[in-house]
């Protein structure tokens, strides 16, 4: 999936994650986390991160990440969100995620 805008998804509620993503033009993944449990969680949170976007077949992107302690499957959510987003995608294969 190639990114082509800046896109975003979630909030800075507690238990939720703000996602913004954004092209990286062919220098490949760069995530950036700033959680309030990334001592306990952050290797858990990059992985998820990672597998997600492996899934979504997506290399050159940039990710930061506001996490306020969201569980797995909310920041799986909110990035595929942010990744469709910011493809400019007007549908979801929602049976092929998950």
């Amino acid at each position: 999936m190639k990114i082509v805008k800046t896109g975003m998804a979630g909030s800075l509620e507690s238990s939720d994650v703000l996602i913004t993503v954004d092209s990286n033009a062919g220098k490949g993944r760069e995530i950036d986390l700033d959680s309030i449990v990334q001592r306990q969680y952050g290797k858990q949170i990059l992985k998820v991160v990672n597998n997600t976007l492996d899934l979504l077949s997506v290399e050159d992107i940039k990710v930061r990440l506001e996490d306020k302690g969201a569980l797995d499957c909310t920041i799986r959510a909110r990035l595929e969100a942010a990744v469709y987003r910011a493809a400019g995608s007007k549908t979801y294969p929602w049976e092929k995620l998950s």
